[in-house]
Order: C-alpha cells, then structure tokens, then sequence
C-alpha cells in the first residue's frame, strides 16, 4: 500500500506547473509588474469561460463583491439602509460587503440539501427597500437559478452572483456567472484555481465594466489604466490622455494585483479542465466510500442537471445522528484530516449583535451550523489519502 501524504489532507492544494514557472519567469525577465498582456490574458478567458464579455481582475474575491455592491449603489441610485438578500449559510465577506456601503443584508435560510439560498424563502422577505439578490454558489454546486431569476424580475432586482466556490459550473447548460448583472470569482489560496491573491469581477454590461474598471484603479478616469494607454498617441488624443491621467471621478479602491498573479492564472487555466475533473472524480469516490455512512452523515447531492466543482466536501451530521461534532472533528484532526466549519454567519457575534438575529428563524442554517463541516477533496488527492479518510471515518463511527 502506498504511504498516505498527510499534507495532502488538508482543505486546499496548490500546484505550480512547468508552464507556470516559464510564465512567471517571463514576467521577471520583461521586469513589468504592473496591468500587463498576462492580466488582460486572464481577465478575457476567465470571463469567456463563463460566458461574460468583460473581466477584471482584482486582489481578491471580496474585492470583487465589494466592487460590484460599490457599482450598482452608483449607477442604480441606491440609498443607505437600502437592502441585499443574502443566503444565511455563506463566507462572512459576502455579508460584509454589503454593510460596507451602508446597506442592509436580509438572510434567508437554505436548502437543507444543496446549502444554497432557498428560492422558496426568498419573497417574504423582500421589502420596499429591496434593491438585489446575493446569490452564492456555495461549495461548488450552482444554486437554483430559475425561480431566483424569476423573482428578479418580478421586483426588479438585480443579481449578483458570488462564484468564489463554484467556476466553471454549469446549471441546465449555462455556466454560473452569466445569469446575474456581476459575477464575482476568487483565485485565493486552497481555491479551485489559485493566484495566491485575487479574483475576478465580470459582467456583459459594459457601463458596468468600465465602473468596475475604475473602482479597483482609485476611481480613475479610465482614459489611463495601463501604463500602455498612451503609447502611439499623437496630437489632440495624447492631449486628452495628458490632461485626464490624473483625474479621480469617483471614489475608489486600490485593488489591483501585479503581472506575476495574472501569469499564475494563465497557467492555471490552461489546467482547469483536468483539475475539476479530478476533484469531482475524488468528490464522487468519497460518497461512495462514505456511502454505508449515509443514515449517520448527509453527503453531497445535487440534482442532474447541474455540476459540482468539489471545492470543497461538505458532511452534515443527521438530526445529531447521536454524535458529537466537536468530537467527530477533533478525531479527523488528530489523525490529519483537516477540517472547517461550513461557513456559519448567522451565529457570528457581530451579526448576531447588529442585526438581532435569532437562530431558531433560520432551521436549515442553524442545523448546519451545528452539525455541519467540509473536509477536502482537492486534486492532489490519491486514492491512499481518499481510502484513509474513509475509513478513518468508518473507525470513528464503528466505536
């Protein structure tokens, strides 16, 4: 039997190819570290991919989100205390973009199965102030599109789609990204493609775009993004550049990232394929493996007409299952299997606090929050790490 990898059990991987090595090194050999060809590279093929027209690329996810709250504030009009539906089981950064511009995030409980926002739950809570719907596509499977669109445009919202988890999915044929008004992408570490930092924040709008442009850059004019803007300009267009390179039309942010973070990316896209296939090929062997399990743990499910990405492997405990989660968890961790919990928000003090929330209002969140975990399943996964981690599992449970 070949030896088990330990650091292989962890949540996240990180490969680094030959053709990322020449890439980067490419980048240290031109010495252009700023908004380059590798940047416009990423941005233009990640944002194919997802069947969206303009890409930016960004520090981070979150930066992303926030750029896209920022936009839709400016060019809709939105007031302070306006509102944002938000799922009740997401990461922290989705809800706290939102109170970053002064408006309201309104959650709504989830799918006891998938774990995204439950289109069922959504109406009731929209009010007068209402102005767009977070949708998270959490844990590499897309949320159910049909009636959240449906809604949208019942009331006239806008969409915003968090994809931090879930690239290159698709839901009933369409990729995730291309339904909403501004997807929003991450390529952090232990993510399903990795830049160390960054993110994407992509639309077919194309005033969108050009806000989008001009927040990660300060608020610039985007007259004069990329030091290559005025090369080759002459007479009253170079004058024009001259005049308005230094000019901030609106507030904005420092989010930008350098060449060496775009040449990653590159790389990594051209390897996306094999790694989503991986992963789900791993994701599918645990639920197999874990499978004589199934009256004790939930294990991912997901209807057929959508795709997983496995980013990560979420495990809720049922109905307690008469097991101890801080137990369960410590025995995985002690035998290096490393753990998280499924993104709990609604118990977090903060907005527990602010927004006086009660736990007992949102069941499904609240079953997951006490019960619920991922552990990984990423690409670099063997079939020894795969088969120890089941039956680590099978040995705590057969106690």
């Amino acid at each position: 039997m070949s030896r088990i990898n330990k650091e292989n059990l962890g949540v996240g991987t990180l490969e680094i190819s030959a053709q990322a090595r020449r890439y980067i090194k490419k980048v240290l050999d031109t010495r252009r570290l700023s908004y380059g060809p590798f940047i416009q590279r990423f941005e233009r093929e990640l944002s194919k991919a997802h069947g969206l027209k303009f890409g930016v690329m960004v520090n981070s996810g979150t930066s992303a989100l926030r750029m896209a709250v920022a936009c839709l504030k400016e060019l809709h009009g939105w007031h302070d205390g306006d509102e944002i539906i938000v799922p009740a089981v997401t990461f922290v950064a989705t809800a706290n973009v939102v109170v970053d511009h002064n408006l309201k995030p309104v959650f709504v409980d989830v799918d006891p199965v998938t774990y995204n926002i439950d289109p069922a739950k959504i109406e009731k809570r929209i009010t007068k102030k209402t102005k767009a719907i977070m949708v998270v596509h959490l844990f590499g499977q897309p949320a159910e599109m049909d009636p959240i669109l449906k809604i949208a445009r019942k009331y006239k919202l806008k969409i915003i789609e968090d994809s931090a988890e879930t690239m290159f999915v698709k839901y009933k044929g369409t990729p995730v990204g291309s339904f909403g008004d501004i997807a929003c992408f991450s390529t952090y570490v232990a993510h399903l493609i990795v830049t160390g930092v960054g993110g994407v924040v992509a639309t077919n709008n194309r005033r969108y775009a050009e806000v989008l442009r001009s927040l990660a850059n300060h608020g610039r004019d985007n007259i004069y993004i990329s030091i290559d803007d005025d090369k080759g300009k002459k007479g009253k267009q170079l004058q024009q550049i001259i005049a308005r390179r230094f000019s901030f039309v609106r507030p904005g942010y420092s989010f930008r990232v350098t060449e060496l973070e775009g040449a990653l990316g590159c790389a990594q896209l051209e390897i996306a394929a094999d790694i989503l296939k991986q992963r789900r090929r791993n994701g599918e062997y645990l639920i197999k493996g874990l499978s004589q399990l199934g009256d004790r743990i939930q294990l991912p499910s997901w209807p057929k007409y959508k795709g997983h990405a496995f980013m990560m492997f979420p495990i809720v405990i049922r109905n307690g299952g008469g097991v101890s989660k801080a137990k369960l968890t410590q025995y995985l961790e002690e035998r290096g299997i490393e753990t998280r919990d499924m993104l709990p928000l609604i118990n977090q003090p903060y907005y527990r606090k602010t927004f006086k929330i009660k736990q007992s209002d949102y069941p499904i969140a609240d079953w997951i929050n006490r019960y619920g975990f991922y552990i990984g399943c990423h690409q670099q996964m063997r079939k020894t790490e795969l088969d120890y981690i089941i039956k680590t599992f099978v040995r705590y449970f057969e106690k």
